[in-house]
């Protein structure tokens, strides 16, 4: 298993990763203010929030996405978070994960996020169901309280990640994935939305590889 950074290097396998402190997000006058869509248990919408006090506890249920892309040979692209975000640096996830705009389809927010942080676009895209969590992060005492849609699809071309984003990718095997479960960390919603997005991933890979 090869990992390519975002500086071009690579290495041979993924060892623990410790995780910074990173950089609080911006506040005061001229800061970028990213809304997100809050909702009820049904996930339709009910309001809005600024991004940072819908994460803090005891969190409030918003809208959010997840993205997993596979190569032709079954492996699932992973992500290492950059260490500079405020909100669990350092920790591996899936493809790409985040929050559609008030009013965007999240559809449109998953292909638009994951062209911004790794470069690529999926030669197939299609949406994998939804669930909804509430899961503390431990290291920054945020809490990822989400009604997150699901995508699973193919990617064909190499990431180019965007450093102040990703500090590093790699495509896994599934035996490669449990390996990763005792020697790093994971983001703390990476085995939810894993596990919910399962069945769409085994119709799109197939029975040859063992999701």
């Amino acid at each position: 298993m090869s990992i390519s950074s975002a500086s071009g290097c690579t290495a041979d396998s993924l060892g623990e990763q410790p995780a910074s402190e990173g950089e609080q997000p911006a506040s005061g006058a001229g800061a970028e203010v990213i809304m997100l869509e809050l909702v009820d248990e049904s996930g339709v919408t009910i309001g809005t929030a600024e991004k940072l006090s819908a994460h803090l506890p005891p969190g409030r249920l918003h809208r959010a996405f997840s993205v997993f892309l596979f190569d032709d040979d079954g492996r699932v692209l992973m992500q290492r978070r950059a260490l500079g975000k405020y909100h669990s640096p350092g920790v591996w996830s899936n493809t790409c994960c985040g929050h559609p705009y008030p009013g965007e389809h999240p559809f449109v927010a998953a292909a638009r996020r994951t062209s911004e942080e790794l470069g690529i676009a999926p030669v197939l895209l299609r949406e994998a169901g939804t669930v909804q969590y509430n899961h503390p992060d431990p290291a920054s005492g945020l809490v990822e309280q989400e009604y997150n849609h699901l995508f699973v699809g193919l990617v064909r071309a190499e990431p180019r990640p965007d450093p102040a984003e990703v500090a590093e990718t790699a495509f896994v095997t599934p035996e490669e994935l449990e390996k990763l479960r005792v020697s790093t960390t994971l983001s703390s919603w990476f085995w939810t939305v894993l596990d919910a997005a399962r069945p769409a991933m085994r119709e799109l890979i197939g029975p040859s590889v063992r999701w």
